[in-house]
């Protein structure tokens, strides 16, 4: 066992013992099978009102392209605002949109213009739905409970991809996709009922709320200097773009090459899930013996080894354990992935970092689902499937410098150890740039130790909103030196102060270490000229 490590929850099961993330889960689990039911919906009656295959297309499109545009507003959003009421509102949007999807469908006066409208409608609450719900997690449970709570919402999401299909189509064979719209809004009040059920205690703050924009920078340039969070990213992008072979030329394998029906392919749908359910209670073993880095590199290589087998078996019973394997991988990565993600940022930023993580992996299976169909369309499926797995394999080797965090090695609670500065109290909250220094004296013979410790002071600062850093050295006294960063404002400065972590703390101890015994380090606050 890597001493590394700390044991975590005994049980899978654990986090459903709390009742608010066992009814959102039970909550959003329905929601997930409604959103499928309502996608099988959607297109089937597509291909009712216009034979064209690209009406059909757009479809897909038009849900899927409010994601690339609304994620990082939408993260950043949830991370100024309360979230629960957030959600709440989103939801009602999206309950709105199914029940006139319904209405419309049930009277006859859908056409191809409004169904994209409205399909575009339901992307947009997706959209705005996503990062908040996935930050939700760990506010429900505590950070023992977040690798088994991250793995339920994943089984969940599994589960309700193999059943919201299969009663999607027997429902429209019955009575016509508007069925499968006003279930899905069924399932949106649900996920209402449970939302509105939980008494959150929102955290109180002195500052006013971010702006909006200014929030949607800061993530992005988060983003850009948090390490962990970009090993999960790399790591992301080494599976799913190799990985979305298997699920995006399933389909055409089933049709084509088994000469096989609706029900077999509802069959290897529900082979994914089960296999994702035994995946799902294998996991917390997995994460008490091995890091998070091994447990995707081997699930990893297990999907490469699916997609190989899918691409030379030809004999249905045979692919029935492949797809099992493939659903307990698939749930070991994802869940591993999501976990590593949502432990690696604080709280003040963790939907906009979600959000940056989603965008990546929705990209990433886009990209890997185009890619992989235009090679299944000039040579083969079998080498389209081969293809997908030689990446994947290759996707290990080229990520496997770039570390996971471990979920419990980082205290990322805000440390709150920065002196407030003494300023007149009248002074205007908006004026700025604030230039912050701070001098160091440092022994000569420390210097290049020094230097190589503020290289982690400059990730920190600029990933906590610094817009600039720099490090100079005074030329008639070489141990002196002069650290500066600029916040864009003194509010933003406040802000600055509340961000920076437990964890960042012992960033800070790191480099100054070296300063001369008995000398304090100078911290001097400098405001643009007022107007």
């Amino acid at each position: 066992m890597d001493s590394t490590l700390k044991p975590t929850s005994a049980s899978p099961w654990s986090p459903l013992k709390l009742s608010v993330f066992r009814w959102l889960w039970l909550a959003s689990i329905a929601s997930n099978i409604g959103t499928w039911m309502h996608e099988v919906g959607a297109g089937w009656l597509m291909t009712s009102l216009s034979a064209s295959p690209l009406a059909v297309a757009l479809v897909q499109v038009a849900g899927a392209l409010p994601m690339f545009f609304l994620a990082l507003p939408a993260g950043a959003l949830a991370d100024i605002v309360d979230k629960r009421r957030y959600l709440l509102v989103v939801q009602l949007w999206m309950a709105g949109v199914a029940v006139l999807l319904a209405s419309l469908t049930l009277l006859g006066l859908m056409n191809v213009p409004l169904l994209l409208v409205l399909t575009l409608a339901m992307g947009i609450g997706t959209a705005l739905m996503m990062p908040a719900w996935s930050a939700l997690t760990p506010e429900l449970v505590g950070k023992d409970e977040l690798p088994a709570a991250v793995a339920l919402s994943s089984l969940g999401m599994n589960v309700a991809r193999a059943i919201g299909p299969a009663v999607a189509g027997v429902l429209v064979s019955l009575s016509g996709p508007w069925l499968t719209f006003a279930l899905n809004a069924l399932s949106f009040f649900a996920v209402i009922g449970a939302l509105y059920a939980w008494k959150r205690t929102p955290t109180p703050s002195i500052l006013p709320a971010e702006r909006l924009f200014g929030a949607v920078r800061l993530g992005i340039r988060y983003a850009r200097s948090a390490r962990p969070l970009q090993a999960v990213l790399v790591r992301t992008m080494a599976f799913f773009v190799g990985a979305s072979a298997g699920m995006a030329l399933l389909p055409l394998l089933v049709r084509s090459e088994l000469k096989g029906t609706a029900a077999d392919f509802g069959i290897l749908l529900g082979c994914v899930g089960i296999g994702a359910v035994g995946g799902a209670v294998l996991l917390p073993k997995l994460r008490q013996r091995l890091r998070g880095d091994l447990i995707v590199a081997g699930a990893s290589a297990l999907y490469a080894g699916v997609l190989f087998c899918l691409a030379f078996i030809r004999e249905f019973a045979l692919l029935i354990p492949v797809m099992l394997v493939s659903g307990a991988a698939w749930i070991a990565v994802l869940s591993s992935l999501q976990v590593a993600a949502q432990t690696s940022v604080p709280s003040w930023v963790r939907a906009r970092a979600l959000a940056v993580y989603i965008l990546v992996f929705f990209g990433c299976s886009a990209a890997g689902s185009l890619l992989w169909g235009s090679l299944a369309s000039r040579a083969s499926l079998a080498v389209a499937l081969a293809g997908g797995g030689s990446l994947l394999l290759l996707g290990i080797l080229a990520s496997w410098r770039f570390r996971l965090p471990v979920t419990a090695s980082d205290d990322l609670a805000p440390s709150l150890h920065w002196p407030a500065p003494v300023l007149d109290d009248a002074l205007d909250r908006e004026r700025g740039p604030v230039m912050v220094t701070l001098e160091y004296d440092i022994p000569v013979e420390h210097a290049a130790a020094f230097g190589e410790a503020m290289l982690a002071v400059r990730a920190m600062r600029r990933r906590n909103g610094a817009l600039s850093w720099g490090l100079l050295q005074d030329s008639e006294r070489p141990q002196v030196w002069q650290e500066f960063f600029f916040d864009a404002s003194w509010l933003e400065h406040l802000r600055h102060h509340g961000r920076v972590t437990v964890a960042e703390q012992r960033i800070e101890q790191n480099a100054r270490q070296y300063q001369r015994d008995g000398v304090a380090v100078k911290i001097r606050h400098l405001l643009g000229a007022a107007p």
